[in-house]
């Protein structure tokens, strides 16, 4: 058997036994080996091959999510660097992948050679491992150091032992034949009397933001306890996970949850929080903040965060990296125990009052203004029950966090918030429907779409997820207008730098892709498209208008500010809780 195969084999064999079974392969020369070797692989793997290096490496970071840690295999040159925003989004979100780029053997370096560049650290200081493998030549032993050096990456890769999930990369080198032989008998030893071969390059990849002093708390991990005597919420962001929940009810916190958080559901959850932050009887009264997760979506979030005036407690298990993007933590810890506030039920009670009668007056402006984007969030949180919600950045996962009522049953909602992305939205979707093998639903915008439109092109030769994309569709940047640069003085330029509207037509665009769309004209009609059985692959398209935006958003606040001040004892001035 040829260098190159063995190698090859070796290592699918060995992932398989680490248990990343789950490989996406995107076609090429350099990196046939592994491609044979993937195909040979029988059950113990599952192949899924994509056309194009962005979609193969985010439905490999959806199976990861959706499952137990993937890998995507990719050949050399700009193959390799297609992979690098998913590398980044696996970075900052923690989530395990394992990256194979196939490379030119160390001799064919810097020559000129086709498709050849510097693919050592391409990935920066991304990668919790990197590997640099040289082209094996059948010297003794070769695959007995392939393994070890698996059993560090994928170690690393799922945080085993430094509890810091997140992407490796192994940079593997291939000699001529990249082809099986015909003759599988193991060939004679051809190597060189003196082994000239460098050895892999391996190092963990420098973190900028690890600390050069230890953190409080973070070893050995042990509860920090809180007083019982501040007026304290609890903010889960995107992969809080339900620690966040447990500690609010236990010490009787309102609970301020994003829809990713993981933690978005009980009776302490509060739905329409963030506009709920901007009244002095609520946001204005609290003295503690208890942070989980990453938080991403909201300015008054991050307005509250920054206050000068409210101890900021960010709770975080996994060193080295910590949410403080205001600088103002005033503890960093692994766990809080919280003591019990049974003396001011009071505050939590005026938070869940609040919040009902602010649900009430949200629910009534959307009824008024059904084709907008947060009344097709509220229609799809409302549909969906036991299948997983991937929720596109941008619009859509703000009017999500805006709408959406904490629901009395668990509910998986996913949303790529590492880097708050729109791209390869769609094939992280379609690997979590792979990985989970049930259906799944995803809420995007048209941009988010279009740029991963790819991801909806499955070949023949594939097993296609059951995948429905809900694509709210305003013709551009829809959350631009929203934004500073939606105000009226910016209306000269704002339309082509931002607005980017496009006139894309998206059935045409399914057709090509073999997706079915639907276009839905009316709430009851996306209603009954909701509720049908939905399989294969899907886009149901809601036509907007994002020049309402503005007013509509206005309208929103100042209904639920109204309905809020008419609330019984939150007019008037309250004592500390």
């Amino acid at each position: 058997m040829n260098p190159s195969t063995s190698t090859a084999r070796a290592l699918v064999a060995e992932l398989a036994r680490l248990g990343v079974r789950q490989v996406v392969l995107a076609p090429g020369s350099r990196s046939a080996p592994l491609a044979y070797a993937l195909a040979d692989a029988g059950p113990a793997v599952r192949l899924h091959v994509r056309l194009d290096e962005r979609v193969a490496a985010f439905t490999a970071l959806g199976l990861s999510r959706g499952g137990a840690p993937a890998a995507v295999v990719t050949t050399s040159g700009t193959a390799a660097a297609n992979l690098h925003p998913a590398v980044l989004e696996a970075a900052h979100a923690g989530v395990p992948l394992v990256v194979l780029t196939a490379d030119r053997p160390h001799e064919m370096r810097g020559t000129g050679a086709n498709q050849t560049t510097d693919q050592v650290r391409l990935f920066g200081t991304a990668p919790r491992f990197f590997a640099d493998v040289p082209a094996a030549y059948g010297r003794a032993g070769e695959d007995d150091d392939l393994r070890s050096l698996l059993a560090r990456a994928v170690a690393s890769a799922t945080g085993e032992r430094s509890g810091d999930p997140g992407p490796v990369h192994l940079n593997v080198a291939f000699r001529d034949p990249l082809v099986p032989d015909t003759d599988t008998s193991p060939d004679t030893d051809t190597s060189p009397d003196t082994d000239t071969s460098p050895e892999p390059t391996t190092e963990p990849a420098a973190d900028p933001d690890r600390p050069a002093t230890r953190v409080e708390g973070f070893a050995p991990p042990a509860p920090v306890s809180l007083d019982a005597h501040a007026a304290t919420v609890v903010v889960a962001g995107d992969r809080a996970g339900p620690q966040a929940r447990m500690v609010a009810e236990y010490g009787g916190y309102p609970l301020l949850a994003e829809p990713s958080s993981g933690a978005r559901r009980g009776g302490n959850a509060v739905g329409p929080y963030r506009l709920l932050l901007e009244h002095p009887d609520l946001g204005g009264r609290i003295e503690r903040v208890l942070v989980y997760g990453h938080p991403t979506l909201s300015r008054p979030v991050e307005a509250l965060l920054a206050r000068r005036d409210v101890e900021v407690v960010v709770v975080a298990d996994r060193p080295p990296r910590w949410p403080d993007s205001a600088r103002r933590a005033d503890r960093v810890v692994p766990a809080v125990a919280p003591e019990p506030e049974r003396g001011s039920q009071g505050w939590l009670d005026r938070w869940q009052r609040a919040g009902a009668v602010a649900q009430r007056a949200i629910d009534a402006v959307l009824a008024d203004a059904t084709s907008t984007g947060p009344a097709v969030a509220a229609q799809v949180w409302a549909a969906t029950s036991g299948t997983p919600l991937v929720v596109g950045s941008s619009n859509p996962i703000r009017d999500l966090d805006l709408v959406a009522e904490p629901p009395a049953h668990d509910l998986s909602v996913l949303a790529n918030r590492g880097l708050s992305g729109i791209d390869g939205t769609v094939s992280t979707a379609s690997g979590v429907a792979l990985a989970t093998g049930r259906p799944v639903r995803a809420l995007v915008g048209d941009l988010t779409l279009l740029h991963d439109a790819g991801g909806l092109l499955v070949g023949p030769l594939e097993n296609g997820p059951d995948l429905q994309i809900v694509v709210v569709n305003d013709d551009g940047g829809g959350i631009f207008t929203l934004l500073e640069h939606g105000e009226p003085a910016n209306v000269d330029v704002f339309e082509r730098v931002f607005g980017t509207p496009h006139g894309a037509d998206l059935a045409a665009l399914c057709a090509g892709y073999g997706a079915e769309h639907t276009r839905v004209s009316d709430a009851g009609q996306l209603r009954d498209v909701l509720a049908a059985p939905s399989s294969g692959r899907s886009v149901v398209e809601v036509r907007t208008d994002r020049s309402a935006l503005r007013d509509l958003h206005e309208r929103l606040r100042s209904a639920v500010t109204a309905a809020v001040a008419d609330t019984a004892g939150l007019s008037r001035a309250a004592g500390r809780p």
